[in-house]
């Protein structure tokens, strides 16, 4: 994750927050010109189902103009769009700037949260177990647990792709969003067309 500027400047940051209408529903993403805060799922619609013939798209549905939204903003856009029509190719994409505290420094959330986004691709799960065990600590289960909880970016941090050893899914936005993660595990799974 790209350092960007001190943290210090964060507070002093000219932030936006445009909304997209996704297959989930509604996302808010927050961010300023260093990069993206937050990513808020709104769970206001039921996720949609995809079908052979459904194109699951993206779309900025309220911002205060395209050209005001900053090219950090805009990349995050793009790698929505990209992630909610065709999964397998985010990979090679290269994800926005972060700009949140939480994401920056020596701690082990931070730890966790780059060891998640580093190592476990589209399409993969870990488990709380072996993804504490990846950020070097393997007695910190429930940290992970609190790391996933503190996740400021959803989706481009995938917490969702973290089960527990048993296989099952386990909570997502403090189980709220269950249904969502089993989506998304569900979304991922979908291979390109030949």
């Amino acid at each position: 994750m790209e350092q960007g500027n001190d943290m210090k400047s964060l507070s002093q940051c000219r932030q936006r927050t445009i909304s997209l209408q996704s297959p989930l529903g509604k996302i808010q993403v927050s961010g300023c010109e260093n990069g993206v805060h937050t990513i808020q799922i709104l769970m206001d619609v039921p996720p949609a189902e995809r079908s052979g013939d459904t194109s699951l798209s993206c779309v900025v549905t309220v911002s205060n103009g395209q050209e005001e939204m900053g090219p950090e903003l805009q990349h995050c856009v793009e790698w929505l769009r990209a992630y909610f029509s065709e999964p397998w190719t985010v990979g090679r994409l290269p994800l926005p700037v972060f700009h949140h505290p939480t994401l920056h420094g020596d701690s082990f959330t931070s730890r966790v949260l780059q060891t998640l986004v580093r190592d476990v691709k589209v399409g993969e799960t870990v488990s709380y177990k072996r993804l504490a065990e990846m950020a070097g600590n393997p007695r910190a289960v429930r940290a992970v647990g609190g790391a996933m909880r503190r996740n400021p970016v959803p989706l481009l941090i995938p917490c969702h792709r973290v089960i527990s050893s048993s296989g099952q899914s386990g909570m997502y936005m403090g189980g709220k969003g269950n249904h969502l993660k089993q989506w998304l595990l569900t979304h991922e799974m979908v291979k390109e067309e030949d």
